[in-house]
């Protein structure tokens, strides 16, 4: 009877004990606003996700619905482009490589938590893919694949969003590196590529290589960071287009330059140091944009939630129309 007894006052205990550390990880996981924060944003983020493909799937996307038109009538000036014009028309669908890079970070927050240094770097990339996924700010940052085939039609078609390349060429002083110069350092588009004698270059994904030809040269590095010209995804939307990983990795590229000029007695200067002038006709989600980019290039320590989420994403190591005569337009007939 009293070993009867003994084996009842264990189990409580037992019981008590399991209740106990039940008790004490629903409280620590209580006691974590960054973990709360994540479970309630990840199905908002989830959704936004899905309604930018409901909308690209119903033509709502104002420049998508563009590039359909503008890829139809390059591939009548210049059929002998029509590989590269093709991947373009993917631009305006889910088929997009900015979609689908978009669709790629969110997996890679459910699936690989770890490769963030903390919850807030995974609270950080869910608010920059939410954001990025707004149908109205995709939409402007689809007008870099827009303008590379307005310039590929060699004026025929006018520039959106955008002054002509010739004006944001004298605007900033800018070197012209050839049709496509848009997507230079955007990576949906392509990498940085290091050769052998320590020089970075351009190197385009798949189809998009045929720019190689268009530009006749190679693109480097150090003459590009200090004498690019304007794009959305450089000047607006590099913080909401690109993995914490992407950043680093560009963060990485910039100060092994920096470093490899100055062991010569030279001074890089950032590619992102300051904003290229060319927008026009932007959306107000663009321009919190540019301002966290702004924030983001300065390392300030402002609290606000874009400056938080563009330093969280540098910082985390682990993570991942108008033609040249004119100066803007809202479509072929110059319409809203």
């Amino acid at each position: 009877m009293y070993i009867t007894f003994l084996k009842n006052i264990m189990s409580k205990m037992k019981r008590l004990s399991l209740t106990f550390i039940t008790l004490l990880l629903f409280l620590t996981g209580c006691g974590d606003p960054v973990k709360e924060q994540i479970q309630q944003q990840l199905p908002v983020t989830e959704q936004r996700i899905e309604q930018l493909a409901n909308a690209l799937q119903n033509g709502q996307i104002r420049n998508a619905n563009l590039i359909k038109q503008y890829a139809d009538k390059v591939a009548q000036l210049k059929p002998d482009l029509l590989p590269l014009i093709n991947e373009f028309k993917k631009e305006a669908t889910t088929k997009a490589p900015m979609y689908l890079a978009l669709v790629d970070r969110l997996n890679t927050v459910k699936n690989q938590p770890q490769m963030f240094k903390n919850n807030q770097a995974i609270f950080d990339e869910l608010l920059n893919i939410y954001q990025a996924a707004d149908p109205v700010l995709y939409s402007d940052a689809l007008s870099d694949p827009l303008n590379v085939l307005a310039d590929m039609s060699d004026g025929k078609l006018p520039r959106v969003n955008s002054l002509s390349k010739a004006q944001s060429k004298r605007a900033n002083n800018a070197q012209d590196f050839g049709t496509g110069e848009q997507l230079v350092g955007n990576p949906s588009y392509g990498h940085w590529s290091t050769g052998s004698n320590g020089t970075s270059f351009w190197a385009w994904y798949g189809m998009y290589s045929m720019f190689g030809n268009l530009m006749g040269r190679p693109v480097y590095y150090n003459d590009w960071g200090r004498s690019r010209n304007y794009s959305y995804y450089n000047d607006y939307g590099r913080s909401r287009y690109s993995s914490p990983s992407q950043l680093n990795k560009q963060t990485q590229l910039e100060t092994r330059t920096r470093k490899s000029f100055a062991s010569r007695g030279q001074k890089f200067t950032s590619p992102y140091s300051k904003n290229r002038a060319g927008a026009s006709s932007l959306s107000g989600q663009s321009k919190s944009a540019q301002k966290s980019a702004n924030r983001f290039r300065s390392n300030t320590l402002s609290k606000s939630k874009y400056a938080s989420s563009s330093r969280a994403s540098s910082q985390n190591k682990n993570a991942s129309f108008r033609n040249s005569r004119t100066s803007t337009s809202r479509g072929f007939r110059r319409g809203k």
